[in-house]
C-alpha cells in the first residue's frame, strides 16, 4: 500500500511538473507552419530527449549529490521550495521562468527543429522536472518497490506527454483556453500541497 500511494505521489508530481497539456499552447506556437508528420517527428524526439535527460538525472542525481556533500534533508527543503513557487505560477497560469525566459521564446521561434530546444530543455524536463525527479529519487531511499513504482510513474507520465503533443490540436479545441487554464491551476494546488510535504519530511529529517 504505501509503495502505490508513493507511486501516485510522483505520479502526480511529474505530471505537474511536465504539465503535457500546457506545454500544448507553446508547441502549437512553436509549429504553426509543420506538417502533421512533422510535428509527429518534434513530439517524438521531444518526449525521447525529455526522458534521456530524467532517466539520467535519476541514475546519476544522487551519486551527484554525494559529491557535493549536499544531503537529501537539504534538497527536501531547497526542492521543495522550488516546486512551490512554481505551484503558485501555475495557480495564477502564468507561465514559470523556470521553463523559457523570454529571450529563449524568442530565440525558439527563430529555429527551425524545436524538439531538443525549447521543447524538451526547458519545457518538459526543465529545473523544476529535474528537481521533482531528484526528490522522488531521494524519498525512495533504495526501497526496490518504491524504486519500481517510481519508474512506471516516470514511463506513464512521458507517454501521456507524448498523446497529448502528438494531439495537441485536439486538445487545443477541445479545452480552449480557459480550460487549459483550469488544469493549470488544479494541478498547481496538487503540486503546492506536495512541495510543503517534501519541505517538512525535510526538516524532520534534520530533527533526526
Amino acid at each position: 500500500m504505501g509503495d502505490l500511494s508513493f507511486g501516485l505521489s510522483a505520479l502526480v508530481t511529474l505530471l505537474a511538473m511536465v504539465e503535457p497539456v500546457g506545454v500544448v499552447p507553446v508547441f502549437l506556437a512553436l509549429t504553426p507552419a509543420a506538417t502533421p508528420q512533422a510535428r509527429r517527428r518534434i513530439a517524438w524526439r521531444a518526449v525521447a530527449v525529455a526522458s534521456a535527460i530524467m532517466a539520467l538525472f535519476a541514475g546519476a542525481g544522487p551519486a551527484l549529490l554525494r559529491s557535493l556533500r549536499v544531503s537529501i534533508e537539504a534538497f527536501q527543503i531547497a526542492g521543495g521550495v522550488l516546486l512551490f513557487l512554481i505551484a503558485v505560477d501555475m495557480l495564477f497560469a502564468r507561465r514559470s521562468g523556470t521553463r523559457e525566459t523570454p529571450e529563449e521564446s524568442a530565440d525558439a521561434l527563430a529555429r527551425q527543429d524545436v524538439s531538443v530546444f525549447p521543447l524538451a530543455i526547458p519545457l518538459l524536463s526543465g529545473p523544476g522536472t529535474i528537481t521533482a525527479t531528484l526528490l522522488l529519487v531521494g524519498n525512495a531511499g533504495g526501497d526496490p518497490g518504491k524504486i519500481t513504482m517510481l519508474v512506471a510513474a516516470m514511463v506513464l507520465t512521458m507517454v501521456a506527454t507524448l498523446g497529448v503533443l502528438l494531439g495537441a490540436e485536439p486538445v487545443r479545441r477541445a479545452l480552449g483556453v480557459t480550460g487549459i487554464n483550469v488544469f493549470t491551476r488544479v494541478m498547481g494546488i496538487l503540486l503546492s500541497a506536495l512541495a510543503v510535504q517534501m519541505i517538512l519530511n525535510g526538516w524532520r529529517g534534520i530533527g533526526k
